[in-house]
């Protein structure tokens, strides 16, 4: 199939399954939020035409597109109004398992992320640590088969629609900070765990704060080796990192062309060369 053609085939399928109510959340969005009840309306409907998870691999659940027609999606999604997903399943700690998670782990937690039965938050910054991750200080103390998890995360988006989390915990004080920390998978139903929301100055939740009480996880729920998770962290952040903003970017950019031009020429001159500069940043992000 054509590049134009593969954009056709979008636009038919966009105007046949966002509903208004799908089209509003993503008008709506700030940042990378949006009204989760909608989003998974049509996460539910993207994983009924498999097309879900562009950016995997075929053999787990992608679509096998090219580089440009997953850009082209993503351009006619934004274009569309519709909503983008919470990054740290998809994303993320998808992307991540194909390459440090064992086959238990992949079999289980890729499907259920596929088709939204799980939806994972990230236990990264803490209280007294922020960004500074070799900082933190929530500990995972071995317990026989288990680790029991004592410590705080702060700043934990969506915590309080997620039934998952990954978290950097501390094993072992020895050594530089950074070799002591290992990444667990862990169910949030699991007794002494407790989610606290932060509301914001307009009232809505967007993060939280997770506590963790003796929160007992079993040792198959390590992902790598013990002590090594600042390796994996590290992948999964390349995930993050290089997530494609760049449709998101055109389409707010032409929007924002719009809302210019419908301004007096004489009161506008700095703003359209404010916009020609950025513009020309913009482009060089897509290529």
């Amino acid at each position: 199939m054509t590049e134009g053609g593969f954009r056709h085939e979008v636009r038919k399928f966009l105007a046949e399954s966002l509903t208004p109510e799908i089209k509003r959340a993503g008008e709506l969005m700030t940042s990378v939020f949006a009204d989760f009840d909608a989003t998974m309306k049509w996460h539910r409907i993207l994983h009924a035409k498999g097309w879900i998870a562009p950016d995997w691999p075929e053999e787990y659940g992608g679509t096998g597109w090219t580089l440009n027609q997953r850009y082209i999606f993503q351009e006619e999604c934004k274009l569309a109004n519709a909503p983008a997903f919470p990054a740290m399943g998809l994303q993320m700690l998808g992307p991540m398992l194909m390459h440090h998670g064992t086959d238990e782990q992949k079999d289980y937690y890729l499907p259920r992320i596929l088709s939204g039965e799980d939806m994972w938050c990230q236990g990264y910054s803490e209280p007294g640590a922020g960004s500074d991750l070799a900082s933190l200080i929530t500990s995972a103390v071995r317990d026989g088969d288990d680790y029991l998890i004592n410590g705080s995360k702060i700043w934990t988006s969506y915590a309080q629609h997620s039934n998952m989390i990954f978290c950097l915990v501390r094993t072992s004080k020895e050594g530089r900070p950074q070799a002591g920390i290992s990444f667990i998978l862990v169910d949030m139903a699991t007794e002494g765990l407790k989610v606290e929301p932060i509301v914001g100055l307009d009232g809505t939740v967007e993060q939280c704060q997770v506590f963790f009480d003796n929160v007992r996880v079993p040792v198959g729920q390590i992902v790598g080796e013990e002590n090594d998770g600042w390796t994996v962290a590290k992948t999964l952040l390349t995930f993050e990192r290089s997530a494609a903003y760049a449709a998101r970017l055109g389409t707010r950019l032409t929007q924002l062309k719009q809302l210019i031009d419908d301004i007096d020429p004489d009161q506008s001159e700095a703003m359209h060369r404010r916009f020609g500069e950025i513009s020309v940043r913009v482009q060089a992000i897509e290529m």
